[in-house]
């Protein structure tokens, strides 16, 4: 009682001198709170407010009395938790930054009470005076107040919040569009969002309250841009950070207030509130202009040397600086630190400096780094009245990435195994040994080459490998026999391995190594070719378009005869009506004895309507064995290349094309071709395209013939005007053992109207939905196959093509992933369809229509479903091995379950056991194996359902669980 009555005392006459200090401590411009935990102690951080405030001849005494700030401390949204704190200036950090601003720097060591989400405030007792967008006035009775908020919790690790390395007072000109740059660095290298937030005044209880406020630009509006646009902006990039004014109209002080978010993982971590003071002037000049630079992505170890350019249309002298953590003057990275020199500083109207920074292992992280360039013109040699000159800015980013080197010399041999098949990877020491830093392999069935991305290391998405397994930085090698179960006989596998680098505060990091994640560049594949006992299609291939006799020829591999197995063999060809067509019918049977030169892997397959439709071929294959036939497998299904028309216009065509295939058509050079119209019939080819994924399977024609080898024939084309077009694929299995390579591929032939630009209406797509306040534990019980039933509806209007020839159903897996063509159905025969085999709910689709000309309509309003989280536990065990209750595990058919997080706490909460099992199998044992004592524990479960989230659908269970022994 005695230490509360003496802390109210102490803050009382805390509180009374802040008051009896009120005539000086005044003109408070801007600033903004940061905080830093202190090694070794979770719960203790240094704090620091970073003030500024107005020195002109009314103010600078204020600035100079302003000798302490109240800080407060406090975790909930009532101030009577608040702990206020007095933190002492540090005079050898306070400086004058210019523009009648003076910086001061109060600093404290906190420890904080406990661990949760924290705010931290600081208010001054008054703003300066004659700020436009703040009321009520006078400003200088407002007061002003920032505050941060960061959480502590051992999840989040060691953390910091990012600095602001950028003065938060700035001159801007009437009519001139204004740009600042906080410059956050974020030492742990984790991601930032911004966002505008409304400037706040504080109250007695350490808390913040709206003033009056107006964005900037709507003080005196309308106003205009600088190129003259109506009315003037005043907006904040969310990734870069740049606060744009466009543009200022009326002189004066203007406040506005950003949060600096932090983001690890996925979640928001802590943000910063910084207020800052723009002062406009009718500066008569115009602000200096930095060329922009691109981003730059290095591998660690690259040597940057970049040269920065500035010019002034006025010939003004400029001078040319830099900030960012990656400078010694703010040593927020390891060593090597980056330098910027200027040779000719502030004497002459074009500026160039040049920034050098010797890139290494310890610099690899997952967010870029931001390098923030700033040119600030001044009179130049014989302004008049140069007293009268006001200063100008500007602003440029320079990111940079930098990535891990990719690992060498990977290679792959088979193994005697006692599960069965296996092989041992192995790979060259790697060259970047970050302490913490893991060695990722990946494996796919078959070998194919993928794009690489310098500026997205690791796998790109869609690459088709899964992880499997993960060993330490030092490891040179792993056995991969598919978990113990061996891996397939006759399948040829291609493994890749990628480095992931730690964040900072991970307890496997180490003193003196700040990377901040990231991943290195994926290696080569190694390519393990097993004999290939199986045919694979290579061709589909359409050879006439027509109604009713269309044809397409079907080729494929001769396979190799498997030990054991004899002749004759036999292929069993069947078709599918459309690109996914799964209703397959037997075509042709071919018997084999697989000699070398018979003609039995190819099959024209004639009679068909190429015109309406696509077609997919499989393959089935047997062989003999004690003289009968025996089915070893089907092929993977292969269709014809389907090609449509895309957005029309009156001077071109737009053409796309698609195909389901096992083989790569991607990364590839596709070509065009046009019908001659002066000798019908006959095609000429137009053009080369350089394909990537699926959706850069288009193109436009303009009239223009753009491959020149079989004649150039250009066209202009016209509306009411018909022409003719196909398309051939090229693609590839990347297997060597496939001697048909490149694989060639013609379309069906499509004719087009330039004047058809009426496009097919959009479909209304709807999905059944499920109600999961209905759905228990037993709903799905032993379920392995689930469906989704999907109808659409075509809108009846006349604005739009109501001659629909087919509609195209596109899913994919998780939200945000480009879809893929699941099915294209005959119209107008149905507008349902039901998704069925899937090994869970989750997943989004969309629809589309197809008019006779093959036109696609734009996609339909997307549907997604998800998964109906599902679990039980139970809240007693008896871990006596009786083999009833023995363990605390799910109830019986927990569902769509992808990942738990598990953690048992004692009655003192202390951690005790944790786990990541899904199945969770706690036998009342700590991690150590050690029996625990009877008695209620408690549990907090974090499970990661099947969503149509990559990452999975996090729920959060706690609860308690009673241990009778």
């Amino acid at each position: 009682m005695r230490n509360n009555l003496q802390f109210q005392v102490l803050l009382l006459l805390l509180i009374c001198f802040a008051f009896g200090n009120r005539a000086y401590a005044t003109h408070a411009r801007a600033g903004e709170i940061t905080a830093k935990r202190v090694p070794n102690n979770p719960l203790a951080y240094d704090v620091t407010f970073t003030g500024y405030f107005d020195v002109s001849p009314n103010g600078i005494g204020a600035a100079e009395a302003q000798k302490f700030v109240l800080m407060y401390f406090y975790n909930g949204a009532s101030g009577t938790n608040a702990a206020p704190t007095q933190v002492d200036r540090i005079d050898a950090l306070t400086r004058n930054i210019g523009n009648n601003t003076t910086q001061n720097i109060y600093t404290t060591r906190y420890v904080f009470p406990s661990a949760g989400n924290w705010s931290i405030s600081v208010s001054i007792d008054n703003r300066n005076v004659n700020i436009l967008n703040l009321s009520p006035v006078p400003t200088d009775r407002l007061n002003f107040y920032v505050h941060t908020n960061i959480v502590i919790n051992s999840f989040v690790g060691v953390n910091q919040t990012p600095v602001l390395l950028n003065a938060p007072i700035d001159i801007a000109a009437v009519g001139q569009r204004y740009i600042h740059n906080p410059g956050a660095f974020d030492a742990d290298g984790d991601s930032i969002a911004y966002r505008l937030y409304t400037p706040q005044q504080g109250t007695s209880r350490g808390l913040g309250e709206n003033l009056g406020y107006k964005n900037p630009n709507l003080v005196t509006p309308p106003g205009t841009t600088e190129t003259g646009q109506t009315p003037a902006t005043f907006s904040m990039n969310s990734l870069t950070g740049d606060l744009i004014w466009d543009a200022p109209v009326t002189k004066g002080l203007y406040n506005v207030a950003f949060v600096v978010e932090e983001w690890r993982d996925g979640v928001k971590i802590g943000e910063i509130i910084r207020d800052m003071q723009i002062i406009v002037e009718d500066a008569r000049n115009d602000r200096p202009k930095l060329d922009p630079i691109d981003e730059l992505c290095v591998e660690a170890g690259t040597l940057i040397n970049q040269t920065i350019r500035a010019t002034d249309k006025n010939g003004d002298k400029l001078t040319l600086t830099s900030t960012s953590g990656v400078y010694q003057a703010t040593p927020l990275i390891s060593p090597a630190y980056a330098t910027f020199t200027v040779p000719q500083q502030g004497a002459q109207s074009t500026i160039t400096g040049q920034f050098r920074w010797q890139t290494g292992c310890n610099h690899v992280r997952l967010e870029p780094y931001e390098v923030l360039f700033k040119v600030e013109d001044g009179p130049a040699t014989g302004t008049p009245n140069p007293s009268l000159f006001r200063k100008l800015v500007d602003f440029t980013t320079f990111n940079i990435r930098v990535y891990g080197p990719p690992p060498q010399n990977l290679r792959a041999v088979p193994v005697a195994d006692a599960a069965g098949k296996a092989f041992r990877v192995t790979w060259d020491t790697y060259k970047c040994p970050v302490p913490g830093a893991r060695i990722v392999i990946y494996r796919r069935e078959g070998c194919r080459v993928i794009p690489i991305d310098v500026c997205q290391p690791g796998l790109p998405a869609g690459s088709g490998y899964e992880e499997i397994a993960r060993v330490g930085i030092g490891e040179t090698f792993y056995v991969d026999n598919n978990n113990n179960t061996g891996l397939e006989s006759g399948i040829s596998y291609s493994y890749r391995i990628v480095v992931e680098f730690p964040r900072p505060g991970s307890d496997i990091n180490e003193p003196g190594y700040l990377v901040g994640g990231g991943e290195s560049i994926v290696s080569d594949q190694v390519c393990i070719e097993v004999p290939l006992i199986m045919p694979v299609i290579t061709n589909v291939t359409v050879d006439e378009t027509n109604e009713t006799n269309g044809q397409i020829t079907v080729k494929w591999t001769r396979p190799t005869l498997q030990e054991g197995a004899s002749v004759p063999a036999q292929y069993k060809l069947f078709r599918a009506t459309g690109l996914n067509g799964t209703a397959f019918t037997n075509i042709a049977t071919i018997n084999t004895n697989l000699s070398a030169n018979a003609a039995d892997t190819v099959y024209v397959d004639r009679g068909l309507n190429t015109v309406a439709n696509a077609y997919n071929y499989k393959i089935e294959y047997y062989y003999t064995e004690a003289g009968s036939l025996v089915k070893l497998d089907e092929t993977e299904t292969a269709s014809s290349v389907r090609l449509s028309q895309g957005q029309a216009n009156p001077t071109s065509i737009r053409l796309n094309w698609t195909a389901n295939v096992p083989w790569s058509n991607d990364n590839q050079v596709h070509r065009v071709y046009r019908e001659d119209k002066s000798r019908p019939g006959t095609f000429n080819r137009i053009a080369d395209v350089t394909v990537q994924g699926p959706q850069s399977y288009t193109f436009t024609d303009d009239g223009s013939d753009k491959y020149a080898a079989d004649g150039t024939v250009s066209i202009s084309i016209v509306k009411d005007s018909v022409y003719c077009y196909k398309v051939e694929t090229v693609g590839s299995y990347n297997n060597t053992q496939i001697k048909a390579d490149p694989l060639y591929n013609f379309s069906q032939i499509i004719c087009l109207s330039a004047s058809d630009t009426t496009k097919p209406c959009v479909p209304v797509l709807s999905i059944d939905e499920l109600n999961c306040a209905e759905v228990n534990r037993d709903t799905y019980c032993g379920q392995t196959s689930f469906t989704n039933n999907l109808s659409w509806a075509y809108p009846q209007n006349a604005e739009c093509d109501q001659n629909i020839i087919a509609y195209r159903l596109y899913y994919t897996r998780f939200e945000g992933d480009t879809p893929t063509l699941l099915k294209e159905i005959a119209a107008p025969a149905s507008t349902s369809f039901a998704h069925e085999g899937m090994t869970s709910f989750a997943g989004c689709y969309y629809v589309t229509a197809v008019n006779k000309y093959g036109t696609e309509s734009v996609p339909s309003n997307t549907v997604c479903k998800d998964n109906c989280p599902i679990i039980e536990l139970p809240n007693v065990i008896t871990p006596n091995g009786d083999g009833k209750n023995d363990t605390f595990k799910p109830l019986d058919c927990p569902s769509f379950v992808q990942a738990v997080e598990f953690k048992i706490f004692n009655r003192w909460g202390a951690k005790v056991f944790e786990t990541n099992d899904v199945n969770i199998n706690w036998d009342g044992k700590n991690n150590s194996g050690n029996e625990l004592a009877a008695g209620q524990y408690y549990y907090e479960l974090t499970v990661y359902f099947e969503s149509v989230q990559r990452e999975g659908k996090p729920a959060q269970f706690k609860g308690w669980v009673q241990v009778l022994r």
